[in-house]
């Protein structure tokens, strides 16, 4: 499971196609509906939060509208929960390292689009995170 903390927006299909599927999957798991996945670390921050419902809700809102950019169709109605005013906190480090992560992926499945992205300096972060100084959160599986 990815729960990028990067904009969507640099995402190809696969790969945005694949967050929302995973954010799905994290709804279900923080709504207890599965018995699969409760311990894992990408759903740290979620937990963490006074709502996790709502704070996934939000996450999933944000994958959505990329998608309603780009044309795709996703079943918004999916969505459970949510609360605008949730923001997270993400370590500048980690955000880094997963644009850096996703470049190595768009590398070998989406040339063009790693050719797009390559040369980015300030990435984007996804709408729910506010980026605080650090570095890779301690969560992250390297």
């Amino acid at each position: 499971m990815r729960l990028w903390s990067i904009h969507p927006k640099y995402l190809d299909a696969k790969g945005l196609v694949a967050l929302w599927r995973e954010g799905l999957l994290a709804q279900n798991v923080l709504l207890e509906k599965t018995k699969g996945y409760k311990n894992h670390p990408q759903l740290l921050r979620f937990k963490q939060t006074l709502d996790p419902q709502a704070a996934i809700g939000t996450y999933l809102h944000a994958v959505v509208d990329e998608a309603d950019r780009r044309g795709y169709k996703l079943h918004r109605e999916k969505i459970v929960n949510s609360n605008s005013s949730i923001n997270l906190p993400v370590n500048s480090g980690q955000v880094q390292y997963e644009f850096e992560h996703l470049l190595n992926k768009l590398k070998i499945r989406d040339i063009k689009r790693y050719n797009k992205l390559h040369s980015i300096k300030k990435v984007e972060i996804h709408p729910i995170f506010e980026e605080v100084l650090g570095k890779i959160e301690a969560w992250e599986i390297i």
